[in-house]
């Protein structure tokens, strides 16, 4: 196993960890791309925070990692809607560019996530 791919679990666990607290620290970008249909934005931005601050912690913890990966890659699905949403609201130009060039993004999170999944059932080799 490569040195990357042993970091890659907590790696995981950053990325989601650092979007966790920006939804807690920083809302009101992600209150605006909560989907419409959804009330509260607020509550939405601050669960999904919190969703995504304990699935950093699951893939983090080895015993939890397999599931943790997984729940990860389910959360990296779920939010395409908002996702969706946010390319849909760009006012244009380079934001409404990024927003739409964002969206293929979330099929490398999800493979990645269950790439982790799958690594935490390998018995791990001892460094060399």
């Amino acid at each position: 196993m490569t040195r990357l791919r042993r970091a890659s679990p907590a790696l995981l666990a950053a990325v989601l960890a650092v979007a966790g607290l920006l939804h807690l620290l920083v809302p009101g970008p992600y209150d605006a791309i909560v989907p419409d249909l959804l009330p509260a934005p607020r509550l939405w931005t601050y669960a999904s925070g919190l969703v995504e601050l304990g699935v950093a912690a699951a893939i983090a913890r080895p015993a939890t990692r397999r599931q943790g990966a997984l729940v990860a890659a389910a959360l990296f699905v779920v939010v395409l809607p908002a996702n969706v949403q946010m390319a849909l609201d760009a006012d244009g130009g380079l934001a409404r560019a990024l927003a739409y060039a964002r969206l293929p993004l979330q099929v490398p999170l999800v493979l990645w996530a269950l790439q982790v999944r799958r690594d935490a059932a390998s018995p791990v080799p001892a460094p060399r």
